[in-house]
Parts: structure tokens; C-alpha cells; sequence
């Protein structure tokens, strides 16, 4: 079976230097040469973005039974039922565990680090076909709300999208996660920093905490505050005590919802230039994501916006098989 060839570059930014977190501005992003890669033919490009907590180096890791992007990207170009494309996975993570994909005062300038630094540099180095209508975006969870939402910010960027689970109905899919946050922080006297620093000197993390981890990251996105130091640079939207959503905080979030940004009309407008549109999302999803599917895509509907809309027996986890279903598509939308 011929095979693509990984490459991974180490991308010095200039626009995460100086970031309010110091976390490193060299990034290693890896990039799938398809097989027939020989440098002078041009192919089409696909970003593919990692979840919460993953960079793009979590394509390429290897588990008993399940295959790396690579070799999903091999077989199914081998079997023709995908065609060949150049595919970028960008390194957006940070200490939060995830930037959103957003440019924000308490992560720092991940958008522009993707739209104006990445992008280019993959078009000049690389044999791509660089026009909007041969680049697309996807990507699964924080991954899949990210590529949906640069996809209504930047028009004229990408001419295809798949978003598997992504993150949408904010009241439902991050609401359910407060009391458990709740929770965790009376165990440290209501102190994110309190938290922050028993978490970080723990030689073994606590796998309960994910709820409280996931809002901190999710604030550091959609509510900065950068009065103040990190840990505590972000506007948590929630009473710690109560429980209660603080709803000028609340405002900030639903601001992000994808639900909300399509109610803009550019927003609405990029949606209706794309060649293909995939939403998809499991039925037993633990994060209730799939609810938020159905809204936005009834949307969809109402507006007359073409796209793809799949369900299937599955929750959050462990779903990278439905690439199988995506690739082929958004890989002949941008041919």
C-alpha cells in the first residue's frame, strides 16, 4: 500500500511570543505529505484540529487496535475513497489545556497564530493549492467548534468544513460541568489558585477534576480577565458557593456559542459559500452535544443553508472511525 510521509515541523511564531501564559511560542506541527507528495504538483489542504487537552501530535500516537491519522490517511487514499490532500495539524494547546482556537488576553493569539502565521508558511513551503476553495477545516469536540467557528469568521479562508461533536449550546454542553466545579473548588476553599497549584505538584493528576479543568479552560477562551495573574486571569461565569451562572459573565460565553454566531449575518453568509458543511454527532454523547447539533442544524434548515447532518450510536470518546465518513467527503469538496 503506498503511504504518505509524515513531516514535522517546528514552527517558530511570532505572534505567541510574550503569551500571558509562557507557554512555548515553537510549536511542532505535523504534516501528511500524501504519496504521490513530489513538490511541484499542487494539492488541496486539510487543517485538522485537536481536541481539549490534545495538539497535533495526538494524531500521530500509536494504541493497541486503532489506527493513527496516517495510517487512516493511507488506507483510505489506497482504497480510493479518499482523495489525496496535504493535512496540517496545528499545535494550539496551552496551560489551560486548550486556546478554543481564539485569539484571547489570558492564552494568547492562537487565531492569528492559525489565519495569518500557519496557513501562510504551509502555502509557501509547501505544493498546495492555496485558494479558499482547496483548504478546509475540521476537527472533533473543542477541535470541531473551532473549525466551525473560524469557518463563520473567516470567509475567506476555507471552502470546506467538518465538525464531529463540537462544542455548542453553551448552556446545555459546559452548564452541566458547574456544580461538579463547584464541587472541586470547596475542597480548596473556593481558590482557583489554591487548586491550580495542588493540581500542578501532584505527581499523579486526579482524573476527577476534569469538570473544573475543562471551565477553566473554556473561561481563559470566551471570559479573560487580564487584571489578573494566572491562575485567576480568567472571569469564571458562575457563583462558586451557589452555583448560579453569573449572567454578565454568561453573556460573554453564549457570545462564542455557534448557535448565537450564526445568527449574524456574516456568519450566515460563510456558511453558505462552503462546498460541504459535515456536522456530526453521537446519540449517547456525555457532553449532551448532540442536542446542540439538532439546533444548529434546524437552523440551518430554516435558512436554507446546504449541509450534512449525521447521528450515530456513539458518545463523546473514542469516535475517530468517523473520519472514515468525513475524509472522503470534505477531501472531494476541496479537490
Amino acid at each position: 500500500m503506498p503511504e504518505g510521509t509524515v513531516v514535522i515541523e517546528k514552527f517558530e511564531s511570532a505572534v505567541l511570543k510574550k503569551n500571558p501564559l509562557g507557554d512555548p511560542p515553537t510549536r511542532l506541527v505535523p504534516i501528511y505529505l500524501p504519496p504521490t507528495y513530489d513538490g511541484r504538483k499542487a494539492f488541496p489542504t486539510i487543517y485538522m484540529l485537536a481536541g481539549f487537552a490534545g495538539t497535533g501530535l495526538n494524531f500521530l500516537n500509536v494504541a493497541f487496535g486503532a489506527e493513527t491519522l496516517p495510517q487512516r490517511l493511507d488506507r483510505l487514499i489506497a482504497t480510493k475513497k479518499m482523495r489525496e490532500a496535504i493535512v496540517v495539524m496545528p499545535d494550539c494547546m496551552t496551560r489551560f489545556g486548550g486556546s478554543q482556537y481564539l485569539d484571547s488576553p489570558a492564552t494568547g493569539r492562537y487565531e492569528t497564530h492559525l489565519i495569518k502565521e500557519l496557513i501562510p508558511h504551509i502555502d509557501k513551503k509547501y505544493a498546495t493549492k492555496n485558494a479558499p476553495a482547496h483548504r478546509a477545516v475540521m476537527g472533533k469536540s473543542s477541535g470541531g467548534y473551532g473549525a466551525l467557528r473560524l469557518a463563520m469568521t473567516h470567509a475567506d479562508m476555507f471552502g470546506a468544513v467538518a465538525c464531529h461533536s463540537g462544542d455548542m449550546n453553551f448552556d446545555l454542553c459546559y452548564g452541566h460541568d458547574i456544580p461538579a466545579a463547584c464541587r472541586i473548588l470547596e475542597r480548596y476553599d473556593g481558590s482557583l489558585k489554591k487548586f491550580w497549584n495542588a493540581y500542578l505538584a501532584a505527581p499523579k493528576k486526579p482524573k476527577d477534576v476534569f469538570a473544573l479543568i475543562n471551565l477553566m479552560g473554556m473561561a481563559a477562551a470566551y471570559s479573560p480577565n487580564p487584571k489578573r495573574a494566572f491562575p485567576e486571569n480568567i472571569d469564571l461565569p458562575f457563583d462558586t458557593h451557589t452555583a448560579e451562572k453569573i449572567p454578565s459573565v454568561w453573556k460573554r460565553w453564549l457570545a462564542h456559542d455557534p448557535i448565537r454566531l450564526m445568527e449574524r449575518k456574516e456568519g450566515q453568509a460563510a456558511l453558505k459559500r462552503l462546498t460541504l458543511l459535515f456536522i456530526d454527532c453521537g446519540v449517547k454523547d456525555e457532553f449532551g452535544l448532540h442536542f446542540g447539533a439538532r439546533i444548529f442544524t434546524q437552523k440551518l434548515k430554516r435558512l436554507g443553508i446546504a449541509h450534512l447532518h449525521e447521528e450515530f450510536s456513539d458518545g463523546h470518546f473514542e469516535t475517530s472511525y468517523r473520519y472514515d465518513v468525513s475524509l472522503p467527503r470534505i477531501s472531494k469538496a476541496i479537490a
